[in-house]
């Protein structure tokens, strides 16, 4: 109940403050339209059902980019932390392209595999994949030496060891990164949808700009920040649950 109030105060003076900027007319409302305006634009394609098209497409293209990215870089996460000594080599490879936007490839990723769903799904799988990966990587490679004396006490191999003792101990880590890369994916499907898609919340922000209503785009923005602010309290849910359930799992100390 606490949490609601909240929401509804912070939201509540955000739409006064908007409210009082266009009031004061700093800004003609073909610019900045007044909040009745952008909920009327809003309720009008929702009610014509072209709304719900939008975030379907969107939703899809990112639950795609986002599930392949984390399930790829878990699961190499885990492999490379494993053995230092590889990612001793591949880390300065990792941190020579984490840094590149993922929008700089989108001229190549159009002509790789051209345009459509395939170029929006490739940029939230950038977006997404870096923070899981370093995440991931960090949780092995800092995990309690307890751990490891439980699974040789136990006479477990290397394999075994990994899978039933170090995942179940990092993942709360993990799900940390996979938190993270959910708001930075989720930044980035706009600029993803804008190569050449025909639907989605990106293609709305586009079509509106070009046609010149400033109610739709800003209504379209509204979408995607509540869309965005649903997704982080999903997974803030499933990052308290797996912390509850398993516990923190990692130390300062740092395996050789």
């Amino acid at each position: 109940m606490k949490k609601v109030y909240t929401l509804v105060i912070s939201f509540g003076i955000l739409l006064a403050l908007w409210q009082a900027v266009t009031m004061a007319a700093w800004f003609p409302p073909s610019l900045l339209p007044p909040p009745a305006a952008v909920a009327a634009a809003l309720v009008k394609r929702a009610a014509s059902g072209a709304l719900l098209l939008d975030v379907g497409a969107s939703m899809y293209r990112f639950f795609i980019g986002y599930i392949l990215a984390s399930v790829l870089a878990v699961l190499l996460g885990l492999c490379l932390g494993w053995f230092p000594a590889v990612w001793h080599y591949v880390n300065p490879v990792v941190q020579f392209l984490r840094p590149i936007s993922p929008v700089a490839w989108l001229p190549f990723i159009v002509l790789w595999v051209g345009i459509g769903d395939a170029p929006a799904i490739a940029i939230i799988f950038l977006a997404a994949f870096f923070p899981a990966l370093l995440t991931t990587v960090s949780a092995v490679v800092h995990i309690a030496p307890v751990y490891l004396k439980v699974a040789q006490n136990f006479g477990l191999n290397r394999r075994q060891t990994l899978l039933h003792i170090v995942f179940p101990a990092v993942f709360p880590a993990i799900a940390s990164g996979l938190h993270i890369a959910v708001g930075t994916a989720w930044i980035f499907l706009v600029a993803g949808e804008m190569a050449g898609t025909q639907s989605g919340l990106g293609y709305l922000i586009v079509d509106a700009r070009n046609n010149l209503q400033a109610d739709m785009l800003l209504a379209a923005i509204v979408v995607i920040g509540l869309l965005g602010l649903i997704l982080d309290q999903i997974i803030r849910v499933f990052e308290e649950e797996a912390r509850r359930v398993w516990g923190l799992g990692i130390t300062e100390g740092r395996r050789s």
